[in-house]
């Protein structure tokens, strides 16, 4: 029976009592202020790679993060980590974001990977480009190696930005796309910590358009987010 638990994920892994507490300290912290200015707030950009895009047989190789901070990209409030993987991806997927085998064989143990991301995190809120594909890799990968559903907000520039920028709203659809728009430069396209500090830069011009319109905010540009993505499933 306990191969048929492991399968359906029913049972939690086994942490040790040091990284139960890690966690169980990151999940008492006190939640960000979702209405707190800009100037007074603190987010995390964040990125991944991963051994393909099947949600459901692909896994978490890396995780990129850069946090804005009162208005400002810190570049010395980042993160990048790469969870070890027993078999390393498929060549043509290194060729992609250029981890190597040996680099996903030798990366650090999933559990204290990803307690040591919860902990550079904290409960800032999360900023990404198309959401769902880093928040389910993350989310999958927590349940399995912590045992937790990681519940946390998450803002989506794929979003956000067509909505501040109406005329662009059909021609620029991918990070690439919008990164050109604004001469955002990335040289390193697909590591992670590198597609999370473009996406920075486009947080950064994104923050700056909305005081023109609502109170500058976290929970502005969400309510812009979730407005936009509405307005385009009711077509």
């Amino acid at each position: 029976m306990s191969w048929l638990l492991r399968l359906l994920g029913k049972t939690k892994p086994a942490l040790t009592p040091q990284q139960a507490l890690r966690l169980a300290a990151w999940q008492t912290l006190p939640a960000s202020d979702p209405n707190a200015i800009f100037e007074l707030s603190r987010y995390v950009v964040i990125d991944v790679e991963t051994t393909g895009l099947n949600l459901l047989k692909d896994t978490l190789i890396s995780i990129g993060a850069v946090g804005v901070i009162n208005g400002r990209i810190a570049l010395g409030d980042s993160f990048s980590v790469v969870l070890q993987q027993r078999e390393s991806s498929h060549k043509d997927n290194i060729l992609i974001h250029g981890i190597s085998g040996t680099t996903q064989r030798e990366g650090e143990d999933p559990v204290e990977a990803l307690l040591t991301f919860l902990e550079y995190l904290g409960k800032a809120p999360l900023v990404a480009f198309h959401v769902a594909f880093d928040e389910s890799m993350i989310r999958r990968a927590m349940r399995q190696y912590l045992g937790f559903t990681f519940s946390h907000p998450w803002l989506d520039l794929a979003y956000v930005l067509p909505a501040l920028n109406t005329r662009m709203m059909h021609s620029h659809r991918s990070l690439d796309d919008w990164a050109e728009h604004f001469d955002i430069r990335n040289t390193e396209r697909h590591n992670a910590v590198a597609d999370a500090l473009a996406t920075a830069h486009l947080m950064l011009i994104a923050m700056h358009q909305v005081r023109d319109i609502r109170s500058p905010s976290y929970d502005a540009m969400r309510y812009i987010e979730r407005t936009f993505h509405n307005a385009k499933q009711s077509r």
